[in-house]
């Protein structure tokens, strides 16, 4: 595992442009804010949060952690975009929520510095950002703990996702900002499983996020050929 920093500067400076978004539900960042209560309430299903320590990899402006931490959990989130964990930290200031934290630090550092240091850790819609996707899976399998649950969320590659996610969200519907995903950075189930299995993480789970551009409703299901989780546990011995 490389601690070099794993991080394409473009999309570190993409982000922290729209750093001071990050909480206007109605924003840029509003398909995050929609599918929050989805992926959170999956993620609780699975592993009860309460009590737990939890790790937000990729935290951008906090909207998970924060959840996460409002679910029971003592909450961590790091991110490399200074900007947006400021907002995160005025956040959770303003929310008075104390069980959360944020650094400024990569996924492969924070395995050096705290390997087998917690129960939870999520990794959601940042795996499509980096250059080094199987980099960023295996510090998160160092970091959760034996019998610990990791959850991954990302983008498929296939031209349905490119039509959808690409053409469809940032293009037709401008859901998101132009530019947010980059189609050669997608990553198939496939591909990540195959990440997973190497970084000894047992897949569990994988589900599907669709969403309806008439209701503006999203809901989970078994088609993973767009948006996609996976749910992963470390085994409890090697």
């Amino acid at each position: 595992m490389n601690p070099s920093i794993n991080a394409d500067p473009a999309e570190l400076a993409k982000f922290s442009d729209l750093a001071h978004r990050w909480w206007d539900a109605d924003g840029e960042f509003r398909p995050l804010h929609q599918i929050n209560p989805l992926r959170l309430a999956w993620i609780n299903g699975l592993c009860p949060l309460n009590g737990k320590t939890a790790l937000d990899v990729g935290c951008g402006g906090g909207i998970l952690t924060d959840s996460l931490a409002r679910s029971g959990a003592t909450a961590t989130g790091i991110d490399l975009s200074t900007k947006a964990l400021r907002i995160a930290q005025l956040h959770a200031m303003d929310a008075q929520t104390s069980n959360v934290n944020y650094r400024e630090i990569s996924a492969e550092a924070m395995a050096l510095e705290q390997p087998a240091g917690f129960d939870v850790v999520t990794c959601m819609e940042m795996l499509e950002h980096v250059p080094d996707p199987a980099s960023v899976v295996q510090a998160c399998a160092t970091l959760v703990k034996p019998g610990g649950w990791v959850f991954f969320s990302t983008l498929n590659r296939n031209p349905k996702s490119f039509l959808l996610a690409v053409v469809g969200a940032e293009y037709v519907l401008n859901m998101l900002p132009r530019g947010t995903h980059e189609y050669a950075k997608m990553i198939r189930p496939s591909e990540l499983a195959g990440f997973c299995r190497a970084a000894s993480l047992n897949v569990t789970q994988a589900r599907g996020l669709s969403f309806n551009p008439l209701t503006q409703r999203y809901w989970m299901n078994a088609d993973t050929s767009v948006n996609y989780l996976l749910a992963t546990q470390k085994p409890l011995s090697s």
